[in-house]
């Protein structure tokens, strides 16, 4: 049931504050390289894909992806749409001065225990660790996708280090190695406090 402002209300004087970003639709050059990506790869389930309707007879090619909220599916956190005409991806990815419209996309692991699973796994099969850092709030790999898009992989640090400052969090990098067993490690202790 539609319930309209009433006819007295006033629109607020500045925007909403949103909860967050619900999902983020990429385009990509080949629909199934993607799917595998997303799916073998990172470990996204696949929770549906476009069809024919009566009303959208003929539907572009696009899948829609699910990570795990606290035990459950999210009708979507990626979706992505087969557009083989965009360009190839860089042949080197960096994390700034890419010629893409997305610097980086962050999906968070549910604990550091999983992080350090997931990196391990990464490593096994053969993926380029991009970059390894240590920010004031999370600790971060960053990888990319067939398509060039920029991923950080993280776990977030427990809010009391760096709710006190969230800009001195944001601003602070540990650059780590990239390669081999350093860069599965992860030092917990001393970590810096911002407040």
């Amino acid at each position: 049931m539609d319930q309209p402002l009433s006819d007295k209300a006033e629109a607020p004087a500045q925007a909403v504050t949103p909860r967050g970003v619900n999902h983020i639709v990429f385009n990509v050059r080949n629909l199934e390289e993607s799917h595998r990506f997303w799916t073998e790869i990172i470990g996204f389930r696949q929770v549906g894909e476009l069809k024919p309707t009566p009303q959208r007879q003929n539907p572009p090619k696009m899948r829609f992806y699910s990570g795990d909220r606290d035990g459950k599916t999210h009708h979507h956190d990626i979706a992505l749409v087969e557009n083989p005409e965009l360009p190839p991806p860089p042949k080197e990815w960096s994390m700034f001065g890419m010629p893409l419209a997305v610097n980086h996309i962050a999906i968070t692991l549910p604990s550091r225990e999983a992080w350090l699973q997931q990196l391990a796994f990464l490593q096994a099969r053969g993926v380029k660790f991009d970059r390894r850092v240590n920010h004031g709030m999370t600790h971060s790999l960053y990888i990319h996708d067939p398509n060039g898009y920029g991923i950080e992989l993280l776990y977030d640090l427990p809010r009391e280090i760096w709710e006190g400052d969230i800009d001195a969090a944001l601003n602070y990098v540990e650059v780590l190695p990239t390669e081999g067993q350093a860069a599965l490690s992860d030092k917990t202790e001393q970590l810096p406090m911002f407040r």
